[in-house]
């Protein structure tokens, strides 16, 4: 992808138009940070240390596998690991947005914070840089404030009900990130590394300590890639 200036004189896309799509994506996930603070108190987790994993991980996936894994009696260490393994993606994205966004030196490490699937899914759809920027720092805001705000909101909420299972909440998480996934499934490689996953997954839950078969599962995407090499 050619990173493209607007031409001098030219405007690039309307700064309404990448606001309101980046608002829609920061807000649509932002409130699934409930979901996150209900799972986790679920799990154990105090309302503190959920609030804190929110404003200093921030990455949902591994946020939701963390806690996921210690609810089901995990080992600390392996449900960190496999969490630390699903973030390492958005290390992928920041090499992209660094080209792409060219902030100034002083602001990318704040930046890096808010590299996640979300913010690098909006600025990488602008046709030029200072839509990109824009995007990228209304998503992030928006879904940073929210997700968190949401998360203590979540975690209060279930704690005062007691019980998290007893009301179906515990599921609540699971089915926020499927919920996430699943639009995201739009070729038929990306649909079978998915399917590969869960079978690995959840057949492997029965044999395997509890988080390791996450990261299993995450072998799912380079076997796929091998077969279809070999197939063409």
């Amino acid at each position: 992808m050619v990173v493209r200036e607007a031409p001098e004189g030219v405007a690039g896309r309307p700064r309404a138009a990448v606001v309101r799509d980046a608002l829609g994506v920061g807000v649509a996930v932002g409130l699934s940070g409930f979901a996150f603070g209900v799972t986790a108190a679920g799990s154990g987790v105090s309302v503190v240390q959920a609030c804190v994993l929110s404003l200093l991980v921030f990455t949902g996936a591994s946020q939701f596998a963390l806690v996921g894994a210690l609810a089901a009696g995990g080992n600390p260490f392996t449900a960190a690991a496999g969490a630390f393994f699903l973030g390492t993606r958005n290390a992928f994205y920041g090499l992209r947005l660094s080209q792409l966004l060219a902030l100034p030196k002083a602001v990318r490490p704040l930046a890096a914070h808010w590299v996640i699937d979300e913010t690098a899914a909006v600025s990488l759809a602008q046709p030029d840089r200072r839509s990109a920027r824009l995007g990228f720092t209304v998503t992030g805001l928006s879904l940073y404030v929210l997700w968190n705000l949401t998360t203590l909101i979540g975690a209060l909420g279930a704690e005062a009900l007691g019980d998290t299972s007893a009301w179906g909440l515990d599921a609540a998480g699971p089915a926020v990130f499927l919920a996430l996934l699943a639009p995201m499934l739009k070729t038929a490689t990306e649909r079978a590394v998915a399917a590969l996953a869960l079978v690995l997954g959840l057949g492997l839950l029965p044999v395997l300590p509890v988080g390791l078969p996450v990261l299993v599962a995450a072998l799912a995407a380079p076997a796929i890639l091998w077969l279809k090499g070999r197939r063409s």
